[in-house]
């Protein structure tokens, strides 16, 4: 992924593409809307600007029964936006302008929304340092329960002491994929990985591509193997629906090991299509 900061390089950069598809979109969005889809009560809490794309993004919430818990206004910034660019092998490249969302701030988050949740789910793509840590720490201080997607290699390695921290003490789901998570702990083979989630004692759940997936909790280990025989078009949002499956279990009392086979059932129907929601 490539993070632009600035607004008119990403305009020139759309300026000379034709977009295909445009849809309201963002990691934990696509996640709750996935988890809304299960027939869970879901709400998301996410910074937009009162402009077109605002407007398109807090709808298309809406008509996912997604409760928006936000109430946009005229920002310095516009509505981020994220360009994905997709090759003929369903691989994918992001250009990501976070605009107004990477401003997000504690005075964005309401206490008694978090507290009444049963568990919230975090992005690293939005943590950085100043006013989004402090929504961060606003949330996770509130929080029952708080399960977290590191998201990206390039924000694991761009903030990796913050996030070990999180994992290690703040967090009590980590979603990661193996690179994401060899790289914050530096570890040398995979066997370090499930040693470390075991010594950890929180939940570690990890895609690793063709191998399947793993949770780690403790010394329970369960493992679940991949859809076969797919006709696999786009990866976006594989990972968030894989998170939504995975949490509609823990929510709902599965198994670590029907978790993921949930998680996988999710991520395997949005990868035959274009785009993260289903």
């Amino acid at each position: 992924m490539k993070l632009i900061f600035d607004e008119k390089e990403f305009k020139n950069l759309l300026s000379n593409l034709k977009i295909e598809k445009t849809v309201s979109g963002g990691s934990v969005a696509n996640s709750v809307v996935g988890l809304s889809q299960l027939g869970n009560k879901v709400g998301f809490i996410g910074k937009v600007c009162d402009d077109e794309l605002g407007a398109k993004y807090e709808e298309g919430l809406k008509n996912e029964n997604v409760e928006y818990f936000y109430s946009k206004k005229k920002e310095e910034l516009p509505t981020g936006t994220c360009l994905i660019l997709v090759t003929p092998d369903s691989e994918r490249t992001m250009c990501t302008f976070l605009g107004t969302a990477g401003k997000i701030n504690e005075n964005d988050v309401n206490s008694d929304i978090i507290t009444n949740s049963e568990v919230i789910l975090l992005e690293g793509y939005l943590w950085d340092e100043g006013d989004p840590k402090k929504a961060f720490d606003k949330a996770i201080s509130s929080a029952k329960k708080v399960a977290m997607s590191l998201s990206d290699q390039f924000c694991v390695d761009r903030h990796k002491p913050h996030f070990l921290d999180l994992v290690k003490n703040k967090l009590d789901i980590t979603f990661a994929n193996e690179q994401e998570i060899l790289s914050l702990i530096g570890a040398k083979s995979f066997d370090d990985v499930i040693n470390f989630g075991k010594e950890l004692g929180k939940i570690i759940v990890v895609t690793r591509g063709d191998k399947g997936a793993i949770a780690i909790k403790g010394n329970e280990v369960s493992e679940c193997g991949i859809k076969e025989g797919l006709k696999v078009v786009d990866l976006t949002g594989a990972g968030d629906l894989f998170a939504a499956g995975f949490l509609h279990g823990y929510i709902n009392n599965l198994s670590l090991k029907d978790s993921l086979e949930k998680g996988t059932e999710m991520s395997a129907k949005v990868i035959q299509q274009i785009g993260a929601r289903l």
